[in-house]
């Protein structure tokens, strides 16, 4: 007979006593795996905040030097939307070559943080920045992706610049006064007496051959033209060193430009093939300054941009107010431009392209001055073959 094992009610009872312990003990895990989901889900966006709290451009980049991942300053400063994928230098240069001294190269060859500085174009303008490399890897092995920082230090160079321009202008003004000055004494003498040998040559009609009496006539009116020239310089030179100090008013920059255009009139009837671009807020608020002082730097903008045009092209003006408080005046032409090495002096006194008798190179630096005596900023824009723009902020008065 056969012996057959019976299940007692007991054992069914540890059987379940042992599934249902098994049942806790797996919601129990189930319970701990949500919680740790909960926090690296919350740590997750804890550090995605924090990166995109960062007011710097960050950029991820892989070994080979493909852009992994950007925050969104990188999609407000740059055009791509989707750099991902892509090579830096095909983003940022346009090449297929790697820069020289790139920091994100030599953070990954010497394993350390590497810093630079470079240009990119940005959407709005070409914007200098800072770079920080920071390799990253995982444990003790090779790098295998990079850290970029770039922090956006277009605004301190510039202020570096203006402070460096105006010390410039100080030193040249002093020399540039005494140089006026000087001149302007022996200056006076030349045109008096070329007026007294004018008023005094028809007592030589008498005694004099007419051939020899009219080569006189014209000698003393070039004597008298190109003493003229020398003064209008000399003026400059003073206007340069020490510009005209009226007391402000209200200025309305809407008629002050139009002003402006009708006094360029002449020269626009002598080139047809110039096209003029005229474009102003009618609501523009008045600006604080000497009306005669913007006035002068307007008519040298223009007088600049026609130089450029060569007799065609077309010529820009935009005036309008911008949203930092102040109101923005920009001369365009769509001239040959301005070589990349000539920018960076075009505010330098006595620095001129145009041929020798052509330009004193005082025009621009005046207009600095002027600019800067009105606590404002002037900027320059250019490219070869695209033209060039001139930009003026003058801040509003305080309401």
């Amino acid at each position: 007979m056969v012996n057959r094992a019976q299940t007692t009610i007991k054992d069914l009872i540890g059987i379940e006593d042992v599934k249902l312990g098994f049942f806790e003990e797996a919601q129990a895990k189930m319970e701990e795996l949500k919680a740790s989901n909960r926090m690296l889900k919350e740590k997750r966006q804890e550090v995605e905040a924090i990166l995109e709290a960062i007011v710097d451009v960050l950029i991820v980049l892989s070994d080979d030097l493909r852009i992994l991942s950007v925050n969104n300053v990188y999609h407000q400063l740059f055009d791509d939307s989707q750099p991902e994928g892509k090579f830096c230098h095909q983003v940022f240069h346009r090449q297929d070559q790697v820069c020289a001294q790139c920091p994100v190269l030599s953070a990954l060859q010497e394993r350390t943080v590497c810093r630079g500085q470079g240009v990119k174009p940005a959407r709005d303008m070409n914007r200098s920045f800072d770079l920080v490399a920071s390799p990253m890897s995982q444990g003790k092995g090779e790098p295998s992706k990079v850290l970029l920082f770039m922090r956006d230090v277009t605004r301190e160079k510039e202020y570096q610049l203006q402070f460096m321009q105006a010390e410039k202008m100080a030193t040249v003004g002093v020399l540039a006064a005494g140089v006026a000055h000087e001149i302007n004494n022996p200056l006076t003498s030349i045109l008096g007496f070329s007026d007294g040998l004018k008023r005094r040559l028809p007592r030589l009609e008498n005694n004099v051959e007419p051939e020899i009496l009219e080569d006189m006539r014209e000698y003393v009116q070039t004597i008298r033209q190109e003493g003229q020239r020398c003064q209008e310089i000399v003026q400059n030179l003073l206007t340069f060193s020490r510009p005209r100090n009226s007391p402000f008013g209200q200025v309305n920059l809407r008629r002050l430009v139009t002003d402006c255009l009708k006094i360029i009139h002449y020269r626009l009837k002598k080139c047809p093939q110039v096209s003029v671009q005229l474009n102003m807020d009618s609501d523009l608020p008045f600006v604080h300054g000497d009306e005669a002082q913007l006035k002068q730097v307007v008519l040298n903008l223009l007088t600049n941009a026609l130089d450029a045009l060569s007799g065609q092209g077309v010529l820009r003006i935009l005036v309008k107010r911008e949203p930092d408080s102040t109101v923005s005046l920009e001369v365009e032409d769509s001239g040959p431009g301005i070589a990349s090495e000539y920018l960076e002096r075009v505010f330098d006194p006595f620095f001129t392209t145009k041929p020798v008798g052509e330009g004193t190179g005082i025009g621009l630096s005046t207009c600095y001055n002027i600019v800067q005596a009105h606590s404002g900023r002037i900027y320059v824009c250019s490219e070869p073959e695209k033209g060039s723009s001139f930009r003026i902020l003058i801040p509003l008065p305080e309401e």
